[in-house]
């Protein structure tokens, strides 16, 4: 690791004495208008006089220079540049003139409902799920090895828990009617201890052109949740939900008004990708092309990016991915850079991540780049902050190869100004060059709530704040709006009693579908 240089340091530990060495060392790079110096993490002075913070030319920094930013980013805050939320409005200097004069700073609240709070006033936190009964064990949880041996206890030889494993994840079947290969007497039995049913489909909403399709699900215990599949030109991506509700709380997200319900296990998530190979293999997933080009006959991509926090049920995620990569008849055969994972920042879930062996894309769900905003947009922060989050994607990335994704919800006057993403391209460059990709996530216009899509000119201004500086940058294609099926609009909200399947527009007359929820869910 490279050394700053050496200016007559002061004793490791002497906090004052160092303070006092470093303001001498800012007088002088005043006086002198020195040239920045990549490798010195120290306040310097821009040729407009004002105090800036130098970019450290690599990306990790160690825990004395770590002390040093706080310090000088409390002296910065002095100088009146950044600070806590005052209000509803949050100030930056830079904000005086240029796209951002005149503009407010919304600051983030729940409407509708009210987070629930810990003893010390902050956002609660769910990191564990209530004590609730588990779904049955299906064969997803289970590795083919495994599998065999429970095929074994059951009376019959090894080899049939390999053509049940094919039936599943190759044919999309747990029909025991469709089985023919196995044994007319022993069908029953090995469904009913390999295959216990996991999810129920209580409704099917899907857009004009047929390209888009929500489901909503109704799990053992009668928890709800939902998945969204999509047809893109030569592959299908399907967003899947690893837990009912969510314990991170964030104001703006429906999922979460409850808290955490319960862990979805393995094989609840490795389902829902099963059951959309079947609608796909049934002809109901309608985008195909009239081009002459490849259509996928099977969902290609997954994101985890539905209801709950992934990174939060990490075993049962991580045995999903593993069924998703399995190569047939173990599992789904899937290209792991093809499975996208996300979180809101739980960085030692991050970490260890990072060393599964599994190379996943990572997508990390920043939607601020300053803590002001972050502690209260994203309740996670309070336990670790962006800059935390920042560095275990860039860990990721160092230790797997694989470029991380930053998702960036722009939401009106609270996290679209042009400031932020200057902020947000000099914190990515600041651990290196070439290991990130930016998201920018376009919302539903929601007249009369705080959060709603910000203005296409905000919009194209924030992009092209990230391009010029280096940051590789696109706007998501959002997909399912019509059926509440785009970013973040998953709630899981439904008639319990609906069973079946529901086209969009074929609410009787006079019947109006209500409204989404002013909430939405930001992670991707």
């Amino acid at each position: 690791m490279a050394r700053m240089a050496k200016t007559n340091r002061p004793r490791p530990g002497d906090r004052s004495t160092d303070r006092m060495s470093r303001t001498s060392e800012v007088k002088q790079g005043q006086q002198n208008r020195r040239a920045a110096d990549p490798s010195d993490a120290r306040l310097d002075h821009a040729r407009d006089g004002k105090l800036k913070l130098n970019r450290p030319r690599r990306g990790l920094i160690d825990e004395t220079e770590a002390r040093q930013l706080a310090e000088d980013r409390e002296r910065l805050q002095g100088q009146g540049i950044g600070g806590p939320l005052d209000g509803r409005m949050l100030s930056n200097p830079a904000a005086e003139s240029g796209p951002d004069a005149n503009r407010p700073q919304v600051r983030p609240q729940a409407e509708g409902w009210t987070q629930q709070t810990a003893s010390d006033g902050r956002p609660l936190l769910q990191f564990k799920q209530p004590r609730v009964a588990q779904p049955q064990t299906h064969l997803a949880d289970l590795t083919l090895a495994e599998r065999q041996a429970k095929v074994t206890e059951l009376g019959l030889p090894a080899f049939r828990a390999k053509q049940l494993s094919t039936h599943y994840f190759s044919h999309f079947t747990s029909d025991p009617d469709e089985m023919t290969d196995l044994p007319q007497q022993a069908r029953e039995t090995l469904v009913a201890e390999m295959m216990p049913p996991l999810l129920t489909e209580v409704r099917r909403l899907t857009t004009d052109n047929g390209d888009t399709i929500k489901f909503l699900w109704r799990l053992f215990d009668g928890a709800l949740v939902e998945s969204v599949l999509m047809r893109y030109p030569g592959r299908v991506t399907l967003c899947v939900s690893s837990q009912a509700g969510c314990g991170m709380n964030c104001p703006f997200c429906a999922t979460g008004q409850n808290g955490l319900t319960r862990n979805m296990s393995s094989a609840e998530i490795v389902e829902q990708v099963v059951r959309a190979n079947r609608v796909i293999a049934d002809g109901a997933l309608g985008g195909m092309r009239d081009d002459g080009g490849h259509d996928a006959e099977r969902v290609t991509n997954i994101v985890f990016m539905g209801m709950g926090e992934p990174l939060a049920n990490y075993k049962r995620v991580i045995g999903a991915v593993r069924r998703m990569v399995d190569p047939s008849p173990a599992g789904l055969g899937m290209s792991a850079r093809h499975i996208t994972v996300s979180t809101v920042g739980l960085v030692p879930a991050i970490n260890r991540l990072a060393d599964e062996g599994i190379p996943v894309t990572f997508a990390l769900s920043l939607h601020a780049p300053d803590d002001e905003l972050r502690d209260e947009l994203i309740p996670v922060n309070s336990r670790w902050k962006a800059d935390e989050a920042i560095d275990a994607a860039f860990n990721y990335f160092q230790k797997t190869g694989r470029r991380v994704s930053i998702e960036y919800a722009l939401i009106k006057d609270m996290n679209d100004h042009a400031w932020r993403a200057d902020l947000l391209a000099k914190k990515l460059n600041a651990r290196g060059r070439g290991w990130v990709h930016v998201n920018p996530i376009p919302l539903n216009p929601t007249p009369g709530s705080i959060w709603t899509s910000s203005e296409p000119e905000i919009t194209q201004e924030f992009i092209n704040r990230l391009e010029a500086g280096g940051i590789p940058t696109t706007l998501r294609d959002t997909r399912g709006k019509e059926i509440d099926g785009a970013c973040g609009q998953l709630a899981a909200e439904g008639d319990e009693e609906s069973d079946g399947t529901v086209t969009e527009g074929s609410e009787a007359p006079g019947e109006v579908r209500p409204e989404p929820p002013a909430s939405i869910d930001l992670r991707g």
